[in-house]
Order: structure tokens, then sequence, then C-alpha cells
């Protein structure tokens, strides 16, 4: 009987035990899904050329270390050089591009057909709809990703011009529409800005540091192919203010607000109160931003700046983007400092195990999320 009793014992001992071991291990699986949903996977598109400039392609995870401000990350993702990528391809078919619109559809058209089958192509464009009875400028995305290359020619065709330059929108448009989903795991950490552009904004409602700090997030790689229209911009800024090449209200507040925001000088608004002198500072000054913008963006993600004279160069350009695309390697590490305060976090790419005088390009750092 004694037996029987202690049997009974155990057996409610256990039956009690059981509940509290299974809550236990579902609170650590609760626990471990909420670390794997709360911590961000950072993604570093990575650039590797020897010292004559030509890119290294058999490199392996082992060859990185990872940096998150000094402290060593481990690497949990990595993609080599073979695997494919998604491109943004931004056209900006304003101003000066008006009558170069056959050559940069044709220069994009190669750019594509240079591209590795499984890459995946978005265009982006800019276009004049009629807005209270007057022209306006918007940017439009044309098609979403595909690697159809029938498709995307004939989307091309469809590329037309507008009476403006809604740069800073198209740049919102490819964080907000071409990758506002989670990519694919093939394409984790592979995700570029391909642009053709003078970089010069003139009717965005966006502003750049809103586009910057969406690229910084998404960890987008930037590369643009930027055209020098500041010659033939300013040769029709001058004279006569009804026929002349104008600013728009947008590039004036722009240019004031950057330059001058504390001067006590009258600023003005309309175009024809300007002076051909203020005409030439403030075309000075708003391409100098465009350069500095287009550097910051390209540098920081890890891509490029390629400067052309004119559109004739851009298919070249073109050429070395797409060479470029194709030798990018990806890494990706949940970092160790699992604070989501929204502070910048800088990353530092190194080497090992290969000769001196590689040149590494990745992408700088990152804005952790907040809570």
């Amino acid at each position: 009987m004694w037996q029987f009793k202690m049997f009974f014992l155990l057996l409610i001992l256990s039956a009690g035990f059981a509940p509290a071991v299974f809550a236990q291990d579902k609170n650590a699986e609760d626990d471990d899904e909420i670390v794997r949903v709360e911590t961000q996977l950072v993604d570093v598109p990575v650039e590797i050329t020897d010292k004559s400039g030509k890119p290294i392609l058999n490199l392996k995870q082992s060859n990185f270390v990872v940096y998150e401000d000094g402290k060593r990350q481990e690497l949990a993702d990595f993609a080599a050089t073979s695997a494919p990528f998604e491109v943004a391809l931004l056209l900006d078919t304003s101003g000066s591009a008006r009558s170069e619109l056959p050559l940069i559809t044709r220069a994009a058209e190669h750019f594509i057909n240079s591209l590795r089958p499984g890459d995946r192509v978005s265009i982006i464009s800019f276009r004049s709809d009629r807005e209270g009875g007057r022209a306006v400028a918007a940017s439009e995305v044309l098609t979403d990703l595909t690697d159809d290359r029938l498709k995307l020619k004939n989307v091309l065709k469809t590329v037309s011009v507008s009476n403006g330059t809604p740069y800073y929108d198209g740049l919102l448009q490819v964080v907000e529409r071409v990758f506002s989903q989670e990519p694919d795991e093939k394409f984790r950490g592979r995700r570029a800005l391909v642009a053709l552009t003078d970089g010069v904004d003139s009717t965005s409602a966006a502003g750049f540091e809103e586009a910057r700090e969406r690229f910084t997030q998404a960890g987008i790689v930037s590369y643009f192919i930027q055209v020098d229209t500041r010659e033939f911009f300013e040769e029709n800024l001058l004279g006569d203010c009804q026929s002349a090449m104008r600013f728009s209200a947008a590039q004036i507040r722009r240019y004031y607000r950057t330059f001058y925001p504390k001067s006590k000088i009258e600023k003005i608004s309309s175009f024809c109160a300007l002076g051909d002198f203020e005409r030439l500072d403030i075309s000075k000054n708003l391409y100098e931003l465009a350069d500095k913008e287009m550097n910051l963006l390209a540098k920081t993600s890890g891509g490029k700046v390629f400067p052309v004279a004119d559109f004739s160069e851009a298919r070249t350009a073109f050429a070395r983007v797409a060479q470029e695309i194709g030798t990018k390697y990806s890494l990706g590490y949940y970092p160790s400092n699992e604070k989501r305060d929204g502070s910048y976090r800088t990353i530092k790419v190194e080497l090992k195990g290969v000769p001196t005088g590689v040149t590494i390009r990745a992408r700088e750092g990152y804005t952790a999320p907040k809570s």
C-alpha cells in the first residue's frame, strides 16, 4: 500500500511540476522570439579592390571583420559577389535633359542589359501634370522591381519630360514604394539606387535630410551619375526674366534657408526681382549643395558618384556602375548594442588574410530604431 501511495504522490508532484517547466520553456521561447523580432539585422554592402583598383572577388566570410562603434560584431549573414541585386533606376528628365531624352533612355537600356540574370530593376522618372491650370512636376514609379528585360525596355519608351525636378520626392519614392517591403533572403543587403541626375531639386515637397535619413536606415547603396548641367543652365538664366530659365520658388527658399538662415537681408521670393548677380550666386550655391548631398549619400552608403560632362557620357558611366554592382559583397550582423534609442552607430569593416594595399568601401553607419 505504501508503494501505491508513494507512486500517487510522485504523480501529483510531477503533474504540478510539468506545467511550471512548460511555462518556463514557453517564456524562454517568447523571450527568444522577442529578441529575434526586435533586433535589427544590419546590412553592410562592401566593395573590395586591390591596389591597382581591380575588384577582389574570391573572399569568404572569414576574411571580414565588422565593428560597430568600435566593438566587434558577430557576422550572421554573408553574400558573395555573385548574389543578385535589386536596383531602383532614377532618371532625371527635366531641364536640359529634355532634348536628350532618346540618349538617356538608350543609356538606361544598355545599363539594364549590362546587369546579370536575376538582378531586378525598378524605373522611376519625372513627368508633368496639370494642377490648378498650371503644369507641375511629379516623380513616378513606372514599374515595380522586375527581371523581365523586355518589360523594362518597353517601360523606357514611356519615359517623358517634366518642367521641374522633384528629385528629393523621387528619392523618397525609392524607399517608400520600390523598397517598401522587406527583401527576399537572396536580396538582403543588396539593394541600390542608381540615379542619373544633376542633383539640383526644384519642386519637391520633401527635403534632402528626410530622404537621407530614410536611405541611411534602409541601407541602400547609392550610385549617382552626376551630369554637369550648370553651364547650360546659367547660359539661359540671365537677361529678361520672362524668357530666362527660372529658379522655382522652392529653390529660392532653399537658397536663403541653407546659406543665409540668420541673415536680416530682405529675402526675395520672385525670380524677376533677382538681378543677374543674385541669380548666378543662387545657381553656384545650389549646384555646390547638390554636389555635397550626392557625395554624402554615396560615401555613407558605400556607393560612389560618377561625374560626367554631358548625357553622351552616361552610357560609359552606367557600365561602370553595373560593374560595381556585380562586385559587391554583403555582410549582415545583429548589433550587440540592442538599445532602441535612435542613435547613430558607426560601422567599420576590416579584412584579414588578404594582401596589403586593398581598398575597402562600405556602409559607414546607420540610425538605430527608436522604441
